[in-house]
């Protein structure tokens, strides 16, 4: 369950994508998401995407959308800035 102050991360790195296995508070900093999600990609903890010690969001983006008829809770996508990575 996902919390009305929290959102699901969902990442796209090197052609994969997962979701982070846990929640984060829906008003992260985009820097802590990031980082968050680069210690994630190096450690291997993102079920889908394997581990990569060399991990580089430099040019990824983060966005944020809010709850909609297909997602009943917050979001936060982490991809790079050109889609389909």
């Amino acid at each position: 369950m996902i919390g009305p102050n929290e959102a699901r991360v969902n990442i796209t790195w090197a052609g994969q994508n997962a979701e982070l296995p846990d929640p984060v508070s829906r008003d992260a900093a985009e820097g802590d998401v990031k980082m968050w999600v680069a210690e994630a990609i190096r450690n291997g903890s993102i079920p889908g995407i394997p581990a990569d010690p060399n991990v580089d969001l430099t040019n990824y983006v983060v966005e944020k959308y809010g709850p909609n008829d297909q997602r009943p809770h917050h979001a936060i996508f982490v991809r790079p800035k050109t889609p389909f990575g």
